[in-house]
């Protein structure tokens, strides 16, 4: 299931960020355990980026209280996330990161790969917000069963954070934490020295994606309108606005192509016409970005 959305999501990433510029692609397929530190300006789409990038599957840390409905805490636990609670969301709940922590410990040891967006928090902002200590005590409890995982520090700019077709820059630095973290002073220099790399790393693209008005414009556009406006609505333009329209536009996306293709059959277009067609939309939707 995980490898299958892989590729739907990379398919859709081609025509939502149709530059997506990652310079160190021979990082993107690290053997054995590897903890990836990203910074966090555009919510899920960072981790849906990463995730879509690496050739291995990537577990990551996501805010704990979508996990709460059973229906969706299984399904996002099916697909490599793990949650993680903050303060805001209760007090009472931080107890339960103990088994966060844990877990992430119990995948680095069989060799896994766990993505931390060590903020904690997402601004909509390349600046780098103070950050958490999570990465480091993960290392820590790591390092203490004899297991010193690859570090990725990784910095995602983006040229918008609310428009189609943007651009986006992916850095990686790759090292091997040679410092035994234990306390909480390790966790402060250890900080220090995550943030000093992914400063680094983070670069904002230039310019903005043309997007061509033409015969695809037009036919993609009643669809892309009413699907922004629904999602503005209920996102309230947050910073969770660009990832939801993105998983939106990915779901409802072969709907409206299904619904399209009945609608050429009820005018009696022949068959082969109609496969062309809908073969035709995306392929097109992606060459219209320039």
């Amino acid at each position: 299931m995980v490898y299958l959305l892989k590729i739907i999501v990379r398919l859709a990433l081609r025509i939502f960020c149709p530059e997506i510029h990652i310079p160190q692609k021979d990082f993107l397929n690290p053997k054995g355990p590897v903890l990836l530190l990203a910074n966090h300006p555009d919510s899920f789409l960072d981790a849906v980026i990463i995730g879509a990038a690496y050739q291995r599957k990537i577990h990551f840390l996501a805010r704990g209280d979508v996990f709460e409905h059973p229906i969706y805490g299984f399904l996002l636990r099916s697909i490599g996330m793990i949650p993680v609670f903050r303060a805001r969301e209760g007090k009472q709940h931080l107890h339960r990161n103990q088994n966060t922590f844990q877990e992430s410990v119990d995948i680095l040891a069989k060799g896994g790969a766990v993505l931390i967006f060590i903020e904690g928090i997402c601004l909509n902002t390349h600046e780098i917000q103070a950050f958490k200590k999570g990465a480091a005590r993960i290392l820590a409890q790591t390092q203490a069963i004899g297991v010193f995982p690859l570090i990725h520090v990784i910095g995602l700019g983006y040229n918008d954070f609310a428009k189609f077709g943007k651009k986006v820059n992916l850095h990686i630095d790759a090292y091997e934490e040679k410092q035994t973290i234990a306390t909480p002073k390790d966790y402060i220099d250890f900080n220090e020295r995550v943030m000093h790399r992914m400063r680094a790393l983070i670069e904002i693209p230039k310019g903005e994606t043309r997007i061509l008005k033409g015969i695809s414009y037009a036919f993609h556009w009643p669809f892309y309108a009413l699907i922004r406006q629904f999602v503005y609505e209920k996102t309230n333009h947050t910073v969770f606005y660009d990832s939801v329209l993105f998983g939106v536009l990915l779901f409802t996306y072969p709907i409206y192509l299904l619904i399209l293709g009945c609608l050429l059959s009820y005018f009696q277009i022949p068959g082969p016409v109609i496969v062309l067609v809908l073969f035709w939309m995306p392929i097109s939707a992606r060459l219209s970005l320039k």
